[in-house]
Formats: structure tokens, C-alpha cells, sequence
């Protein structure tokens, strides 16, 4: 296989002829697929360590390597954030704000050192936040790694003052039950609240005794963010409503303008009444036992009218693109929202084998707004990006990807694309070894997405496409 520019030109791959999620022959069930598109797939050979390939309408035109202290192989890239003309990227060890002013040319403008993994990152005017799920000994960025079962243990969410962004000002931190995996910003008055996904409750952990099928919502007043505190613990599943291995939810994506919520909460998908954010409201759960290992994340179109859910099966450690493996399993669930119901319309999931030592399956996305059609760019680790259409629910159609071969031809190195997203005419990467990429889309049929503009951009705080001005209604005063 030859390096980078090795293209399949109009390559689209469709899925079809899948039964429903409630259909009995869903354990055994495979993705029918686009003739001509399979055919192409078929002549395209899996990539060695060091090559990339592409269709031609999606191009790799920067790349920044990591950088020290985040340049060695146990430092995980994370999610990104965009605010104006930067990117904020997470990483198990801290963050780093880019320049991307020229996206072509993209520069680090600083990197901060604070330990928290995952380090799951958002903005709001002034303000960053950082999700900590890991025990530290406590609350600083010179902690290191604490006991579950001690009392002086810190995991939750930390805030920065991000006024003068080439010195990021740590403010203060809120403790949160099982600490914070994932966190989504909605926006509140004179407030931001934070809704807090954690899970895995252990009666070893102090602060993360079972039962926990709840979320966290802290409230961060503007004018004064180090006086941000937990304001309620609302269950998601009370008594045994929940399935057995629902312990919380992984994360939640809110569409603020629409007053609903989406969540992925390991067994179930959700939706919720968000009219008052202080207060959610569960309004309808949906479960795929045959199918669905792990429910992992959520995007709403621009509607409202469908959501699309992702399987992280394997946790994302594992080589889930392989031909072992249904086209059902670590893929994305489609389902339109009827009457305020979840109804199950399709499964979505690449279509190309990877290695063994490639961790490859659904993770995290973000829609390209495209005026009329509802088009997706989504990570799928060292799978790769692919940008999709799900305009036609039970038909999800590829239109452009993008992939890396694999780190080692030896041995499963973590790695791959962990977040993408359309941001203001280029996809953006945070890609969890190789550090952060910018991408052109080119599509014809794309093109009007570029008309859109964002100020701010977080992608669980997902905005409409005429609200594209930005999230935050107003700056913070950053101290407090």
C-alpha cells in the first residue's frame, strides 16, 4: 500500500436490509452493504504501520505531533473544545490550547501540566473545565495517584480562568460522586451548570458507594466561579428500573435550544426534559441487549428528530473493526424520535477491516452542519474518521474517511482518533498518540457547512445551525 494519498475516488457505503434493535434475529444479523461500495472496499488493502489513506474529498493537510511533557506513549490526547481561534485538547496529563487561526498552520499556543484522567475538556467564555476520573491524592495538578479508600482521595472537576489564554489560572475544583468521566455544559441565566457523568460505584471507593445511577449537576455562577458547587444528585434510574449494569451515565449531550437531553448511560439510551436544567426529567429509555455492549455517547441532529448513539465495545481497547465481529457490534445505533419515543431505524458502523493491533470502534463525533441533510464526522480510534449521512435513517450512507495504519505491527499500542469535529470549514483531531490534525473536507455536496460559524463550540452542548454564534451568552469574570 502506498503512503498518504492513496484514494478510493466516490466511495460511499451504504447500510441496509438491518433488522430492527427489537428484531430476534439481531445476534446473528450482518450489515448489508452498497454493491459497488463493497467492491471498492474490497480492493483496498489494510494498511501497514506509518501509511494513511483516504477518499479524495477528505485531506490530512496539518498534523502537530505531541509535545513534551505529553510526548510519551502512557499520555493519552483526549477530547478538544473550540473557543474563537483556539483549540483546547485534553490530555491524561493536563491540556494544550492551539492557534488555529490558519488551520493550515495550526501552533501550540501553551500546554498545562495537571494530572486527572481523563481530562475530558470544555469552555464557556472564560471559563475551562476539566473532567478528573482518576483517584488523586487530592486536588492539585502536583497530586499523584490516591486510595479509593481514603478520605483525603480526590477525583471531580476542576475550573480554570482562561482571561489570559497563554497563562490558564487553576480557581478551584468541586468533588463529585465517582468522580467525573464526561461532563456537559448547559447554559443557565447568570449561570453554567455542569452535568456530571461518572459510573462504576465500588464499596471500596468513599466517595463512590453503590447505587449510582445518577448524575451530578454543579452550578458555576459567572460573576463568582470559585463559589461553583454540586446543587443536586438527581437518580436517573430509581429502585430497579435501570438495567443491571447501569451504574450512571457515560456521557450526555444536551441541545440546549430544544430543552432536550440525550444520554448514554452504559445499558440504557435516554432522552430527557432539560426545560428546567436544574431539575431533568427522564422522559423515554431504550435498551439493545443483542447488540449494544456499552452505550457510550449521544448527537442529535439538527432537528431533534433523531439521535445517534455510539457502542464503545471493548472500552475502546479492543480490535472491534475485524471481520470476527457483526457490522451490529461497536457501532453507532440510529434511532428517530417519534411522538417523544425512541424507535430504532438502523446500525452504522465502517466498513473497513483493521488489524489486530488496531483498537478501532464507535467514539466521538460531531455533526457538519449542512443545511437540509444530517451529515456526521465521527472518531472511531485508530479506525480512523468517517463523515457520514443519516438523512435517511435506515439508509446511513459514508461519504468521506480518513485512516492511519496501525502504531505496531507487533502489539495493541492505544491510539487512534479520540474526538473529531467540524469546526468553522476544516475537521478538527485530537488523536490520542499522534497528536492534533486538521483535515479539508471537500465534498460538493458539503459545501454549505461552511457558511456556518461558530464562536464557541462544545460538542455535547450541541447548538442549532441558526444558533451557530456560540454557547456562552456572555463572559464570566474568570476569578471570582
Amino acid at each position: 500500500m502506498a503512503a498518504t494519498g492513496v484514494l478510493v475516488a466516490g466511495m460511499s457505503v451504504g447500510l441496509a436490509s438491518i433488522p430492527s434493535a427489537a428484531s430476534d434475529d439481531d445476534a446473528t444479523s450482518t450489515t448489508t452493504v452498497d454493491a459497488e461500495a463493497a467492491e471498492a472496499a474490497a480492493a483496498f488493502d489494510i494498511l501497514e504501520p506509518g501509511e494513511t489513506a483516504s477518499t479524495d474529498n477528505l485531506e490530512l493537510v496539518a498534523n502537530l505531533q505531541k509535545q513534551e511533557p505529553f510526548d510519551t506513549e502512557g499520555a493519552y490526547n483526549s477530547d478538544i473544545a473550540f473557543q474563537g481561534k483556539h483549540a483546547f485538547v485534553g490530555n491524561y496529563n493536563g491540556f494544550t490550547v492551539y492557534d488555529i487561526s490558519n488551520a493550515k498552520k495550526p501552533s501550540i499556543v501553551t500546554t498545562v501540566v495537571c494530572p486527572g484522567a481523563q481530562n475530558d475538556i470544555t469552555v464557556y467564555g472564560d471559563l475551562l473545565f476539566l473532567s478528573t476520573d482518576s483517584v488523586r491524592s487530592d486536588d492539585s495538578c502536583d497530586s499523584t495517584t490516591g486510595q479509593a479508600n481514603n478520605p483525603t482521595m480526590w477525583e471531580g472537576m476542576k475550573i480554570w480562568d482562561i482571561s489570559d489564554i497563554e497563562n490558564p489560572e487553576y480557581i478551584t475544583s468541586v468533588r463529585t460522586a465517582c468522580g467525573s468521566h464526561t461532563h456537559t455544559l448547559v447554559p443557565d441565566g447568570d449561570s453554567v451548570l455542569i452535568y456530571v457523568s461518572s459510573y462504576s460505584p465500588s464499596v471500596n471507593n468513599v466517595y463512590c458507594q453503590p447505587p449510582h445511577d445518577a448524575i451530578s449537576i454543579i452550578d458555576v455562577p459567572l460573576d463568582s466561579p470559585t463559589d461553583a458547587e454540586v446543587i443536586d444528585v438527581p437518580v436517573l434510574f430509581p429502585g430497579d428500573t435501570g438495567i443491571a449494569r447501569t451504574s450512571g451515565c457515560h456521557d450526555i449531550t444536551v441541545y440546549p435550544e430544544l430543552d432536550l437531553a440525550a444520554g448514554a448511560c452504559m445499558g440504557d439510551g435516554i432522552l430527557m426534559d432539560i426545560s428546567d436544567p436544574r431539575s431533568p426529567v427522564v422522559t423515554e429509555r431504550v435498551r439493545d441487549i443483542e447488540n449494544f455492549a456499552f452505550w457510550h455517547s449521544a448527537t442529535f441532529n439538527n432537528d431533534g428528530t433523531k439521535v445517534v448513539f455510539t457502542d464503545e465495545l471493548g472500552g475502546g481497547g479492543g480490535a472491534t473493526c475485524r471481520p470476527a465481529l457483526r457490522a451490529n457490534q461497536g457501532a453507532n445505533g440510529i434511532y428517530d424520535i417519534v411522538d417523544g419515543q425512541l424507535e430504532f431505524r438502523s446500525y452504522y458502523k465502517i466498513p473497513r477491516e483493521n488489524t489486530t493491533t488496531e483498537n478501532c470502534v464507535a467514539h466521538n463525533g460531531s455533526l457538519v452542519p449542512v443545511n437540509g441533510r444530517d451529515v456526521m464526522v465521527q472518531s472511531w480510534y485508530q479506525g480512523g474518521i468517517s463523515v457520514f449521512d443519516f438523512t435517511d435513517s435506515a439508509n446511513p450512507v459514508e461519504l468521506a474517511w480518513f485512516d492511519r495504519g496501525p502504531l505496531s505491527a507487533d502489539r495493541l499500542i492505544l491510539g487512534g482518533t479520540w474526538s473529531s469535529a467540524w469546526y468553522n470549514g476544516h475537521i478538527f483531531s485530537s488523536d490520542i498518540q499522534q497528536g492534533f490534525d486538521v483535515l479539508t473536507l471537500s465534498e460538493p455536496s458539503l459545501q454549505s457547512a461552511n457558511g456556518v460559524k461558530y464562536k464557541e463550540f462544545n460538542a455535547q452542548t450541541q447548538p442549532s445551525y441558526q444558533d451557530a454564534p456560540g454557547q456562552s451568552k456572555g463572559k464570566s469574570k474568570g476569578k471570582g
